[in-house]
């Protein structure tokens, strides 16, 4: 299995990102995985990555962050879901998303759905890439327990600028300059 991310080969994933959850996360940790956040849906539009946004019980635990709402495009899967994992959701099963044979998970919360998502997409036989600097848990202690079991179990531990640079492959790539200004 390789390990570099490929723009053709992925699907990113946010992770529920929403309203209610993200108000009792720490205040100064959530504002750095908000702003990484909107780095990498606005790299995955100008790198034409697949987006695929799911919400936890959206009735009592509100919408994605509108910020972040008005950077997906129109076209962007939202997936409600009452399950942790986002993994098994029938709608994410039955796109052809489901074929991508990598996975780029970031959002909330680590220890909870980012974690059971991967290790079900690791289940699955995917390559799975957590973005260290944009997921989040209420306490640090459960969000770096859950990072060393991802890690052990398989997946592969990286950063945003990781992800916004390594599916271009070199500064020649037609987006690098546009890419670049997202994180000056």
């Amino acid at each position: 299995m390789k390990s570099a991310i490929a723009s053709t080969d992925a699907i990113w994933m946010l992770i529920d990102v929403q309203t209610r959850l993200c108000s009792v996360m720490p205040e100064a940790t959530m504002a750095t995985v908000s702003k990484n956040t909107q780095r990498l849906l606005q790299a995955a539009q100008l790198l034409n990555i697949p987006l695929w946004v799911t919400e936890q019980y959206p009735e009592k635990l509100g919408e994605t962050l509108p910020d972040l709402q008005s950077l997906l495009p129109e076209y962007t899967p939202r997936t409600a879901k009452l399950a942790f994992s986002a993994w098994h959701e029938p709608t994410l099963q039955e796109s052809s998303i489901s074929v991508a044979p990598q996975v780029v998970l970031f959002g909330l919360e680590t220890h909870i759905c980012v974690l059971q998502t991967a290790l079900d997409a690791l289940a699955a036989g995917k390559q799975v890439f957590i973005v260290e600097d944009a997921v989040i848990s209420r306490t640090e202690a459960n969000r770096d327990n859950a990072i060393e079991r991802m890690r052990s179990a398989g997946c592969i531990i990286t950063n945003t600028e990781s992800m916004l640079f390594e599916p271009m492959q070199g500064a020649t790539h037609a987006q690098f300059k546009a890419v670049s200004a997202l994180i000056r």
